[in-house]
């Protein structure tokens, strides 16, 4: 039986790094939400009642990114690359 030095599966944990590697470059780091701006629903304040958002604030590896809300909605987090998004 001949020593086998070269197996290819010893190698598929390189698909791994390269994946997150590829991820990041397309879609960058996840930030996640600091603050937002909303409008007033009345002039009490009502936890209940539904809020229209303006703008999210994220807060992340790259900095903070304050983005305009879509569709009224604010995620919990976004992905940014060092530039912007």
């Amino acid at each position: 039986m001949k020593p086998r030095f070269f197996r290819l599966s010893f190698f598929y944990w390189v698909l791994v790094p390269l994946a997150l590697y590829g991820g990041f470059v397309a879609v960058g780091l996840p930030h996640t939400i600091w603050s937002y701006e909303f409008v007033n629903n009345g002039n009490a304040y009502d936890p209940f009642r539904p809020r229209y958002y303006t703008s999210c604030t994220f807060w992340g590896p790259f900095g903070m990114f304050t983005i305009p809300a879509s569709n009224g909605r604010c995620g919990y987090v976004a992905f940014f690359k060092e530039g912007g998004r």
